[in-house]
This record gives C-alpha cells, structure tokens and sequence, in this order.
C-alpha cells in the first residue's frame, strides 16, 4: 500500500500586488522556496480583489525534494480563522507544474481565482499552500 505524505511548500501571500515588485511571505518550508509570484490583473498594493473578477496567480519555485504530485489549497484568513476558498482545479500537474517534481528543478504554479459576486465583501489575507505528495 502506497502512503502520501503532504509537505507544505509554496506560499503565504500577504500584500497581493503585481505592481513592480509583489510583497508576498514564505511560509518556512524544507520543501522548496518560491522564487517569484505574480498576481494579474492587480494594480494596487496590496492587491484589491473585486467581485465579479477572475485573477491569475503565478507562483515559480524550486523544490527541494523529489514528489510524485501536487494539490493547491486556498485559505482566506478572516480573524485569524483559515477559511477555505474553492479553486477550479487543486491539481498541481495539471496547472503548469510537470510532475513527477524532481529535486534542484525550478517549477511554475499558474491558478486562475475567481472571485465570485456572491462572495461577501471583507478584507482578508490570502494564504495559497501547494502540497507536495511523496510516496514513501
């Protein structure tokens, strides 16, 4: 029987911006580090995500191990809670990421986020985690 570890190894966002230079966090990670984020259309610091809108988001890392998949997850942190926002597709390899994911390789995660009227209207950080799956 195969057993699937999740690592967590993309990125806390925190300012979404695309404006010059984005204003992201890492979270820590033995996983990997990103090397760049970008978040299109976006032209405020931070971002302002408005109803109604689809975004880009493209996160390039590197990784630091070897893993068999990917999984997006999405959280927007509201007082402190992590709220769980759907994407249309969690699946890492199938959003720009070739997989298998290879040690020392530079990737690139690219989402597209929509943010849907009936949504309700707070200011929130966002938190965008890709899980790395090994078979151990």
């Amino acid at each position: 029987m195969d057993v699937r570890a999740s690592f967590v190894v993309l990125v806390c966002l925190i300012g979404l911006s695309c404006v010059e230079m984005l204003h992201y966090k890492t979270c820590p990670s033995p996983c990997g580090k990103v090397d760049t984020v970008d978040v299109t259309p976006c032209n405020s610091d931070p971002c302002k995500l408005q109803k109604g809108q689809t975004y880009s988001v493209n996160v390039t890392f590197t990784s630091d191990v070897d893993s068999q998949a990917s999984k997006a997850v999405v959280h927007g942190i509201i007082a402190g809670v992590h709220v769980p926002f759907p994407i249309p597709n969690d699946d890492g390899c199938k959003s720009g990421i070739q997989c298998p994911i290879n040690k020392q390789k530079t990737y690139q995660y690219v989402a597209t986020l929509p943010v849907k009227s009936e949504y309700p209207s707070v200011s929130t950080t966002c938190r965008i985690t890709a899980m790395l799956l090994m078979l151990l």
